[in-house]
């Protein structure tokens, strides 16, 4: 099969040829028809997840977590899917084509455990949807409720135009939290369209009086989806007031000087089919938009990485493989 994989800890992504991996019990294997583009994919390959995510100890090693395709192989032993089913999820972040169970979603076919975040895609919802939706979905949902924000709180979200940042968006304004969007360049048009109340722009200079003019009675919460330096992060949550939280995605918290009375928290993802059922019901039904910025083939995937890199991500990449109605 044809994947996007390294062969050492931070070599440069290439396209080669695998063996097809094959199902071990309580597996499925997954025909992958789109596969999504999240910053740990590149993360982890550089040895820069920390402790978001291991870094890999054997190759090659194959990017991507998020899918979306049909199963076309069961693994001995009970099952809840069966060969033909339409379903998408969250693969792990370590492995090698030797332990396929373990990640490898950019990739035309991926084994996961049956009882590991993949459900059904519900009618409705578009494949490239699916695959774009589990890690972002799945975050931004878990990320509100780790900011235990009540309606009419206000929550600053740094990096708001990527994927995450999208999802928790509309998620927020859904339960009316007022959203003040901080991100690279001019996005009021798309990120008021998602629900913010406020864009500001990171480019324009120091951000501390525009958010003040955004929000002159202060944060309650910050969701900061960008900052990897423990200082940037703490220049951000100098914005949340006391008794506020300070949330991170990149490990930030630990190690940041804040606000007195401000709790620091550093986010980890708990994957869950439950999770996803939910996520993808508002999806098919509107609810919930997941922004495609970029749909790529296969071998265009390390060039999307690196640019993914550079920052300033608008909404989600998409990877086409085995595209539905092609062979």
């Amino acid at each position: 099969m044809r994947a996007i994989a390294v062969s050492a800890l931070r070599a440069d992504p290439v396209l080669v040829e695998l063996p097809k991996p094959e199902p071990r019990p309580g597996e499925v294997r997954v025909r992958i028809e789109y596969a999504s583009l999240n910053p740990l994919d590149w993360q982890v390959v550089d040895g820069s997840a920390g402790d978001l995510a291991p870094a890999p100890r054997s190759f090659p090693f194959v990017l991507g977590v998020d899918y979306a395709g049909r199963v076309d192989m069961i693994g001995e032993g009970e099952n809840r899917f069966h060969v033909g089913d339409a379903v998408f999820g969250r693969a792990g972040v370590t492995g090698t084509a030797a332990a396929p169970e373990a990640g490898g979603t950019y990739g035309e076919y991926v084994c996961v455990p049956q009882d590991s975040a993949i459900t059904l895609v519900p009618r409705g919802l578009d494949p490239r949807a699916a695959a774009a939706l589990p890690s972002a979905g799945m975050a931004a949902a878990q990320i509100l409720e780790a900011v235990a924000l009540r309606g009419h709180d206000t929550l600053l979200v740094v990096g708001a135009a990527g994927g995450i940042g999208c999802c928790l968006t509309q998620l927020a304004r859904a339960r009316d939290i007022r959203v003040i969007a901080a991100v690279r360049g001019d996005e009021r048009s798309r990120m008021g369209s998602l629900g913010a109340a406020a864009t500001v722009d990171l480019t324009a200079g120091p951000p501390a009086g525009a958010l003040r003019s955004a929000c002159p009675d202060g944060i309650d919460a910050l969701a900061d989806l960008a900052s990897a330096a423990p200082d940037g992060f703490a220049a951000h949550a100098a914005a949340v007031r006391p008794g506020g939280i300070a949330l991170s995605t990149r490990g930030a918290a630990a190690g940041a000087r804040l606000p007195e009375g401000v709790r620091g928290v550093d986010f980890r993802l708990d994957p869950s089919p439950v999770l996803l059922d939910v996520l993808a019901a508002g999806a098919a039904d509107g609810i919930l938009r997941v922004p495609i910025d970029t749909e790529l083939p296969l071998e265009e995937a390390p060039q999307a990485l690196k640019r993914n890199r550079a920052g300033g991500a608008r909404g989600k990449t998409v990877i086409g493989l085995h595209r539905p109605g092609r062979r």
